[in-house]
């Protein structure tokens, strides 16, 4: 019963009901329906005229109320769980028509991505500065958050560094001056000394961070092979993150398709907008696509032209992803 609701069609048993319980001149019949587009499916397909609305909806649920009261031997209880197990069928499979589409994971993937970023962010700065204390020289040396985590691990206390780290060093910075620079910094640093308990404590900070880092690839590359297979023409054209996000900002793969170029180039810019439409003012020309690769290369004067174009393509791109039964075999560049 669940999957006939969802394909919108009369079911054989429907068809036999009808055919059975009503006359054969279909002309003199008029059926009422609570569902508009059943009510279309069966004068499309049985050839009965049907009506919806209105008095329609008022008969329904009339005989809804009293429904247990009309067939002999049903009960209240028991037309209360036919309704359940009917709204059960119907949700069950709802959720198995989608299966194959699945965005909804890419959805939250990139949602869980865009939080990782911030709080991975949030926390390497929070290392920087605890352990900036005890051995400040270490973040001009070292940029890169991942890499300064797992040197404040590896180091712990700066005076017990010595000739016998620096392969280890090396190994985490993949660079043998830089070792050596992080070495001699350690023997002249101006940080203060460190009690064992706030360096275990830093210690333990930079194990979490480092373990969200490493995790933040596994889903990187999880959200990669997703947009791969729900996705292929879009993640070739743009990338799989900008991809990925403009699902997550319409909503579905259905509705990216579904929205015209115009909007495909302005999505996440909305705020941007209404704004320029309240004041008058120039309209954005670009939302969540300027992190394409295509608009970054393009000159300043040609941006507006390559994110309009860039736009097309992508609904292209979308549409084939989505009505399509395979992969395309033509790129939606064209």
């Amino acid at each position: 019963a669940g999957y006939a609701l969802l394909a919108v069609r009369p079911t054989e048993e429907v068809q036999l009901l009808l055919e059975t319980s009503l006359p054969a001149k279909k002309k003199k019949v008029l059926l009422g329906v609570g569902d508009p587009k059943i009510g279309a499916a069966i004068q499309e397909e049985l050839g009965y005229p049907c009506q919806t609305g209105g008095v329609v909806a008022e008969l329904l649920r009339g005989i809804r109320l009293h429904f247990h009261s009309l067939i002999k031997g049903l009960t209240a209880q028991a037309a209360s769980k036919a309704q359940l197990g009917l709204g059960h069928s119907y949700s069950r499979a709802k959720v198995k028509f989608n299966v194959n589409r699945v965005d909804n994971m890419i959805i939250q993937s990139i949602s869980l991505l865009d939080q990782l970023d911030k709080d991975i962010n949030t926390f390497s700065m929070r290392v920087r500065e605890w352990y900036g204390y005890h051995f400040p020289e270490l973040i001009k040396i070292v940029s890169d958050n991942y890499t300064y985590c797992r040197l404040a691990k590896l180091i712990g206390n700066r005076k017990e560094l010595s000739e016998e780290s620096l392969e280890a060093l090396e190994e985490v910075v993949m660079d043998s001056a830089k070792a050596q620079a992080i070495l001699d910094a350690s023997r002249s640093s101006m940080g203060m000394d460190i009690s064992p308990i706030d360096l275990i404590n830093i210690e333990s900070f930079s194990s979490r961070v480092i373990s969200l880092s490493e995790y933040r690839k596994g889903l990187q590359e999880y959200l990669r092979s997703k947009m791969n297979q729900v996705a292929p023409s879009l993640s070739a054209l743009i990338g799989e993150v900008v991809g990925a996000r403009l699902i997550s900002h319409a909503g579905s793969l259905t509705n990216l398709a579904k929205y015209p170029a115009s909007t495909v180039q302005i999505l996440g810019a909305e705020k941007a907008l209404f704004r320029a439409l309240k004041t008058r003012g120039n309209t954005p020309k670009y939302g969540l696509i300027f992190h394409s690769t295509f608009i970054g290369r393009a000159a300043a004067k040609n941006k507006g032209r390559i994110s309009r174009y860039l736009a097309n393509k992508c609904t292209i791109a979308s549409r084939i992803d989505c009505f399509s039964g395979g992969a395309a075999g033509a790129s939606p560049l064209g």
